[in-house]
């Protein structure tokens, strides 16, 4: 092994395999296949209390398509640093921007190092996008690691995404903090793209948090009012933060793959239940007056 695959495995956080972690269970609701039983089972024990999930997921990631699409072919993006990306399905960050910007540079960063294996195995012959085992709370050492370095330009625009991962960060660890480290740093003209799973309803957020978080999963449910409050300073795109289905819809965009037979019964949860959502958008930090 040489020098830097083994810095690399050795910088791999350990998970174990005995308790479920978010992106093998959000790739199972877009139709993915890299998950466990330990993972099906907690997923599957939720959705009788929170049968919105499903629809969720795979609501964020249409969103996902339209703000890539936005950022490249409206806002001038070339740049990408996706932040707890999760497991590859089809229409990753970097396959919709190169559909409008061949050139485009896409650094993935996720915790789970089954992530980091799959990441790996796409994107082996591409010189312009990789991923790396981080941890999205620990920014500066995402900043610094080699490949960011070497793909990101910080004297260009480029846009930061935390995609249905706000509720992955308590309070303890200093969201807005952490929300805003790249965008401090970047060039004028980056962009945030953001979601994250709301409650309108506190108790039953609260209810949402306590089984999730007990689970082994970090998880905070906020309200929409507690997600605005993370981002004094900053300026909403058109249309705002909304409920993503609200956000820039389009129709037409491609299909997301089926789910698996068993989340079929789920599908449609947040047309009768729509008090949890997942909430979101695109913001710059607000001009200064003067």
């Amino acid at each position: 092994m040489d020098s830097e695959n083994r810095s690399e495995t050795e910088a791999r956080p350990s998970i174990p395999y005995d308790i479920p972690t978010s992106a093998r269970a959000y790739g199972w609701m877009l139709g993915g296949k890299d998950n466990y039983e330990v993972d099906r089972s907690f997923l599957l024990s939720t959705l009788p209390s929170f049968p919105e999930c499903v629809d969720i997921a795979r609501q964020n990631r249409e969103f996902l398509f339209r703000v890539v699409r936005y950022l490249t072919r409206e806002a001038g993006i070339r740049q990408f640093i996706d932040m707890g990306c999760g497991l590859p399905t089809d229409d990753n960050v970097h396959q919709v921007a190169r559909r409008f910007v061949p050139d485009a540079r896409v650094v993935y960063v996720d915790i789970d190092p089954i992530v980091l294996a799959h990441g790996r195995a796409l994107l082996a012959d591409d010189a312009s996008t990789t991923v790396i085992t981080g941890d999205m709370r620990d920014q500066k050492a995402i900043l610094d690691h080699p490949d960011v370095v070497r793909l990101i330009d910080f004297d260009e625009p480029l846009a930061v995404l935390f995609l249905s991962v706000g509720h992955h960060l308590t309070d303890a660890d200093g969201p807005a903090r952490i929300l805003r480290t790249v965008i401090d740093r970047a060039a004028p003209g980056s962009l945030l793209g953001f979601s994250q799973v709301v409650a309108d309803d506190p108790a039953r957020g609260a209810a949402m948090t306590a089984h999730i978080s007990g689970g082994g999963v970090p998880w905070q449910t906020r309200t929409p009012a507690e997600v605005d409050a993370l981002f004094a300073g900053f300026e909403p795109l058109e249309p705002g933060l909304v409920n993503l289905v609200d956000w820039r819809p389009d129709p037409q965009q491609p299909p997301l793959a089926p789910v698996d037979p068993d989340l079929v019964p789920y599908l449609g949860a947040t047309e009768l239940n729509k008090g949890i959502y997942e909430y979101g958008g695109v913001l710059r930090v607000r001009p200064q007056e003067g």
